[in-house]
This record gives C-alpha cells, structure tokens and sequence, in this order.
C-alpha cells in the first residue's frame, strides 16, 4: 500500500491570532483509497494511472477549494476479485479512516465494495467498472458512477452499426458481470433496432487463446463480431482477430469496452477503422489537451484514458463538496456532491441523477489509419457525439430504490 501525504493543516501563526474562530473552521483531514487492478488485464486502464489521476485532483483542489486542508492518497491492488476488493475496503474504513474509495475497475469488485461503503456510511467513486446494476438495484446514496457503463458503451456503437446495415451480430463476451451486462445492454439495443442476435460464446478472464472463439464467429456468418471485454482481453482478441482476418472476411468488429491504452498496444496498423465509444479523449479541445499533458508529464509519458479521467474527475468533485460542507460524513458529502455543478477539465455537460449514474457526453469515434495520424497519440477522429440525455440508461427504466416511482 502506497501512502503520499499531500498537504499539511493551517500554518500555526494563525492558530495563534485567532484560535477559536481557528478551531471552529478547522478543515477535516481526507483519506483517499485508490481501489484499482494493478498487475492484471485492466491495469494499464486503470492502474497506477489512477492514481496518478487522482492526485492530479489533490493537487488541483488544494490549489483553490481545499486550501489548508489534509489530503491523503492510498492504493491497493483489488487483483479482480470481489472478495480481495471487499476485504480490502472493509480493512480502509474500519482500520484506517479511509473516507473515499475511487476507481474499482471489475465489476463484480465495484459491487461488493458498493455494499461496504453503504454499510459504513462512506462515498464510492466508480470510474472503472461497466456494470449497469451499480445504479440500478444495487445502487446506495453515497455511491456514484462516474466516467461509463454497459449500457453507454452499447448504445450508440449497437444503433450507430444497425443504422449502416449491419443487423446481424455474434458475440465473443468476458465470463463475468461485466461482460454478462455488455452483452445483454448491446442484444437489446440491436434487437430493438431491428437488428438480430446470432449467438455469443463466452471465454474467461485473462485467457491465452481466443482462436476457438474466433472460428466459432467466423462461421457465424454474423455482419458484427462484437468483443464484450475488455482491457488486455480485448487487446488480444483484436490481434487474434486480425491474423484470422475477420475483417479482411468481410465482417465487422466492433468492441463495446476499448481504451487509449489498448489502441496504444495494438499500434494503428491492427486497430484501425475499429469503432468503438468513449467518454474522453485527450485531444477533443484545448482543456483536454492540457489537462492530458499534465497527466503525460506526471505519468509514465503516458495520455489518460476515460478511466483514469474520470478518477481526476470524480475525486475533485469530491473533494469540492468536502470542502463546501467541512465534512466527511458520507451522506453530508454525497448530499452536496448531488447538489453542486461538475465542472472541471474532463466532463462535458455533466450531472448527476438519484440514482447516482453521473450522465456526460459520449463520443463515437473511429481509429484512424496509419496515414491520417498525424503525431504520436493522435489515434481517433470523431464520427458523432451522443448528447448526455441519450448516451445512458433512461433514469424511467432504473430499478434503484432512491429513484421516485410515478
């Protein structure tokens, strides 16, 4: 466990002039867990980049809002699994005051550390993990799904493909709730737009080989391949994929869950004409751009992806409403977190429901070919912007219980 102590309280020159009005406005210290994969397939998603994120966020915050205040990072390995997440987490709140756990890529780790930090009345920040549930029928008052989901990553890539003629599809899906959720969110979509479900088949976490699974698509006969993976799952499946020439057969691959940091690995060569939505992109305008050379400078000379974005985010949105409340209580924070705008560097158009889905808008992007890059990282162009009211589920459709019921 990493632990960076990132500010110290008042000087004590004012505590001297004034102490009482000193001691009523003392500003609460803050911990803050970085609960992310940091040697496994969504690593380089989300990782060490995480926090590295989120201490951009400090950084930021301690400069205006957080003035004075204590602010500490600390991270740990969740090794995507539920168990080792949530004992984890149980261990930072009952042991080390950990007020705010972020990030949590996997989604069945996300949802058993939702129920702990409901328990103990503590903000989780969800940047990493895609599944639906987290703000449906597990969704809490102190939980927050901040940068995607199943459904976001689903629903422009399903309709945008259907809409160019492209209506059957066979599915090649991760073995786990995070894979289940894609495929299901991305199934109905097609279906709903007139579209039609050839099949899926299902391999696990981190496995070696996708060849049978590729033969298994390829004799679908399916217009769309569609990865329901993700991280180095999706890297390897694209590569594989090529080599079995999918597309050069004549199908499309579309992947529901792709980064920056898989585009990267794979090289423009493997990737290009790959559709795909994201959340962010280092080089969509000038705040972006300088935002993401910061991260680059900070990191590894690395651009963030939507994940580690969307920690930088969620933790200065947290952080903010820390410092308007001088609280860490849970409800207190969450309350107001609720209650003041986002706005900062990474989001665009950005809210936050009842049901604790942050809404934004999604991009539909585009890899480019080799010749149209430009520059180093320059590996997107824009096909469509999905508009925050469209890209995520209709909060009429949530089955949480913190949403009215007409």
């Amino acid at each position: 466990m990493k632990r960076t102590l990132l500010a110290a309280m008042f000087a004590a020159g004012f505590t001297a002039v004034v102490p009482h009005a000193a001691t009523a406005q003392a500003k609460p210290a803050v911990k803050i867990g970085i609960l992310t994969d940091m040697s496994g397939t969504y690593a380089a998603m989300g990782g060490a980049g995480s926090v590295a994120a989120a201490k951009l966020a400090v950084d930021d915050c301690l400069q205006a809002e957080c003035k004075g205040m204590t602010i500490e990072v600390i991270s740990a390995d969740n090794q995507n699994k539920a168990d080792v997440a949530a004992a984890r987490a149980r261990e930072w709140f009952d042991r080390d005051n950990v007020n705010v756990v972020a990030d949590l890529t996997n989604s069945a780790a996300a949802l058993a550390v939702q129920q702990i930090a409901k328990e103990k009345n503590r903000v989780a920040l969800f940047s990493g993990p895609a599944t639906t549930r987290l703000t449906n029928e597990d969704c809490s008052a102190t939980g927050f799904h901040w940068m995607f989901d199943s459904y976001s990553q689903s629903a422009a890539a399903a309709r945008g493909l259907v809409s160019t003629g492209a209506k059957s599809w066979y599915f090649l899906t991760v073995d786990y709730a995070f894979g289940h959720s894609l495929e299901k969110e991305a199934s109905d979509i097609v279906r709903a737009a007139g579209g039609t479900v050839m099949g899926s088949v299902r391999h696990p976490l981190n496995a070696p080989d996708f060849a049978s699974f590729l033969l298994q698509a390829q004799s679908s006969k399916a217009q769309v391949v569609a990865l329901a993976n993700g991280g180095q799952d999706t890297v390897n499946t694209l590569k594989q994929a090529s080599e079995f020439g999918i597309v050069a057969g004549g199908q499309k691959l579309a992947a529901l869950l792709v980064f920056l940091s898989d585009i990267h690995a794979l090289g423009l060569q493997t990737a290009q004409g790959l559709s795909f939505v994201d959340g962010f992109y280092w080089d969509f305008d000038d705040q972006t751009r300088q935002w993401s050379n910061r991260f680059q400078q900070s990191f590894r000379n690395l651009k963030p992806t939507m994940v580690q974005a969307g920690v930088y985010s969620s933790v200065r949105h947290y952080l903010k409403a820390v410092a308007a409340t001088n609280s860490t209580d849970g409800k207190v924070v969450a309350d107001k977190m609720r209650e003041i705008p986002i706005k900062d560097d990474v989001m665009r158009n950005a809210s936050i429901r009842p049901d604790g889905r942050v809404i934004h808008d999604m991009y539909l992007f585009q890899v480019k070919t080799p010749a149209e890059s430009k520059a180093p990282w320059d590996y997107y162009k824009l096909a469509a912007t999905v508009p925050a009211a469209e890209a995520f589920q209709p909060l009429e459709r949530s089955a949480c219980s913190l949403v009215a019921k007409k």
